[in-house]
């Protein structure tokens, strides 16, 4: 590891070695190989039980170097089902694990840089505590552990059980099936996602639009497999399994999100609400955040707090309009209706479900999502813009 600056145990502390920890760590390490940095994880390993997936229109080709040694798996393009169409897209689709992940930070981070196994009991713009009472003092905290809970957000849940399962037979499909809403709705907009990574192994997620976060454990595993022998897939084993409660951002109060000042440390990630409002995708903007960070000069605890801060705050003033799209999601479609909006989403033209995914929509591509039958009445669509209609759930872990 680097020599530290004169005074300090480390340069540049990072909380949480998920997705945008892991990118921060690995983007200063290339672009600002001077500086020392500890990615401070509580588990084993890093990743935790994860499966995150992007398209390759998400990261530019001069950005790649950040995103490819991490990749598992890749396939030409994907699938999509719904009650009225199935369309296949040809944009190339890629899966990062957190075996890959993992395995990609250990080879390429610095000797020393890796700390798992340590929990963070308090944090401020220049100085971390572990728990059992070890202070390192940094140049600069950035805290990118995720979040449970989002003060002054509303909306709903993406939650989620997904199986890596190993095949009794070869399952025959050859791209992903991003979306097959071609199943029982369950009060919800439900799908089922699909990942082929090899013959016989093969990871299904049962994925569910909804207005709480909790998750039925064992019927959920009883509709992955009820899928699966739909499709006439014979499981020999269930290899791993992950779930989750993701946060769908349609309305809130920035400001009371991330109150401004103080001394607390800058923010990434899911807990900058570094995310896509309707999606709940995280990939594009942690890419871009971590270049961001690495190309700072002034990399003081203090300007990485109020860089953070506004770059989060404008990514919000950004994402208005998706957050428009949510709001009619959970707030103007019926729930087992909710599917419609994806469903005539997919009709639209391949490059404007790039550069949604991506968090590039242009204004024309705003006028052509709008444009056009509404998938639900224009009354609703229009009273829950308007801050009416069926009401959202809260984001900030309370009833």
């Amino acid at each position: 590891m680097p020599e530290t600056m004169q005074g300090r145990d480390i340069d540049i502390a990072i909380l949480g070695g998920g997705l945008a920890g892991g990118l921060i760590a690995l983007a200063l390490t290339e672009r600002r190989p001077e500086l020392s940095v500890a990615l401070i994880e509580r588990d084993d390993h890093l990743g935790g039980n994860h499966v995150w997936s992007f398209f390759r229109s998400d990261v530019g080709p001069e950005d790649r170097w950040l995103t490819d040694p991490l990749v598992a798996t890749q396939w030409p393009g994907y699938l999509v089902h719904f009650p009225a169409h199935t369309r296949i897209l040809s944009t190339p689709y890629l899966s990062i694990n957190d075996e890959s992940f993992d395995a990609a930070l250990r080879e390429r981070l610095p000797e020393g840089t890796i700390m798992c196994g340590e929990t963070v009991r308090e944090a401020w713009r220049d100085r971390v505590i572990l728990e059992g009472g070890r202070s390192i003092d940094a140049g600069g905290v950035i805290d990118a552990r995720g979040v449970t809970a989002m003060p002054g957000m509303r909306g709903g849940w993406q939650k989620f059980v997904g199986q890596m399962l190993r095949l009794s037979r070869p399952h025959g499909l050859s791209r992903p099936i991003l979306m097959d809403a071609r199943i029982t709705q369950h009060g919800c907009f439900r799908f089922v996602y699909v990942l082929p990574y090899s013959e016989r192994d093969i990871f299904i997620e049962d994925t569910y639009y909804a207005d709480t976060p909790d998750i039925d454990m064992p019927v959920i595993r009883d509709r992955i497999d009820h899928y699966a022998k739909s499709r006439g897939w014979s499981v020999y084993e269930v290899i791993r399994e992950e779930s989750g409660a993701l946060p769908v951002i349609a309305d809130g109060n920035f400001d009371t999100f991330w109150p401004h000042g103080g001394d607390a440390p800058a923010r990434a990630g899911t807990r900058a609400a570094l995310v896509h409002p309707l999606t709940s995708y995280s990939l594009p903007d942690a890419v871009r955040f971590a270049l961001k960070v690495a190309g700072m000069k002034d990399l003081s605890g203090a300007a990485l707090a109020e860089m953070s801060y506004r770059w989060s705050k404008a990514h919000w003033r950004r994402g208005r309009f998706n957050r428009m799209l949510s709001r009619m999601l959970y707030g103007a479609a019926e729930p087992e209706e909710r599917y419609r909006m994806l469903e005539r989403f997919y009709t639209l033209p391949e490059p404007l479900i790039e550069r949604f995914y991506a968090g590039r929509s242009t204004r024309m591509d705003h006028a052509r999502i709008l444009t056009g039958r509404p998938p639900v009445s224009v009354f609703s669509a229009l009273l829950s813009i308007m801050g009416g209609g069926r009401p959202l759930a809260r984001l900030d872990g309370r009833p």
